[in-house]
């Protein structure tokens, strides 16, 4: 068997979804074929080879992890031999260049999302700072207000005093103006009386 292996940065889950996703690219990826993994009808720059069958494994090391793809010479046709071996060099180093940078791709939508969500959140806090500095000025005018309304009330209060005082001095008054009212009115009845 001979084959081209690349070793790839990340864990074998992380590898493994995106290998097996390259393989069904490749060609037709029998279920259920134990390590290597099967690989017929492969399909090399738009010409499918119906008898070729390519050979697929994948090797867990820890954090590198590493892929190998590899065929047998003697069960591809022998004008097609050094084709196939080309285009299993080149499909390994392909996906090793997809797998970067679908690493890299994801590294750059997570930190997006994450500046995202500081964005939001900023917006937010801006928003609410607005918020509060106008309700602040609300607050602020509501208090200048009531002050007014406290000074006029002090100012109306004490008017008012003055004015029942008055009235209670009028009041006083007419009750003596109302009582020599009453002495004169009998002095006249009496003297009529003296009349008669």
């Amino acid at each position: 068997m001979e084959g081209y292996s690349t070793e790839l940065a990340g864990k074998l889950g992380d590898v493994s979804s995106s290998w097996t996703k390259f393989l069904k690219e490749v060609g037709r990826v029998k279920l259920f074929s134990s390590d290597p993994i099967l690989i017929t009808e492969p399909n090399f720059n738009r010409t499918v080879y119906p008898n070729g069958i390519i050979y697929a494994h994948i090797f867990e090391g820890g954090i590198q992890t590493r892929v190998w793809l590899g065929l047998v010479p003697k069960e591809w046709e022998e004008k097609d031999v050094d084709v196939a071996t080309q285009e299993t060099e080149k499909l390994v180093y392909q996906f090793g260049i997809r797998y970067n940078r679908e690493k890299v791709q994801k590294q750059i939508d997570e930190t997006q999302s994450a500046a995202d969500a500081v964005e939001r959140q900023t917006q937010r806090l801006v928003n609410q700072n607005k918020e509060m500095t106008t309700q602040l000025t609300n607050n602020q005018k509501e208090k200048i207000h009531l002050e007014k309304s406290i000074e006029n009330n002090k100012l109306e209060y004490e008017a008012l005093k003055i004015k029942l005082e008055k009235n209670k001095k009028a009041q006083d008054s007419l009750v003596n103006a109302s009582f020599q009212i009453k002495k004169v009115k009998e002095t006249h009845e009496e003297r009529l009386r003296k009349i008669n």
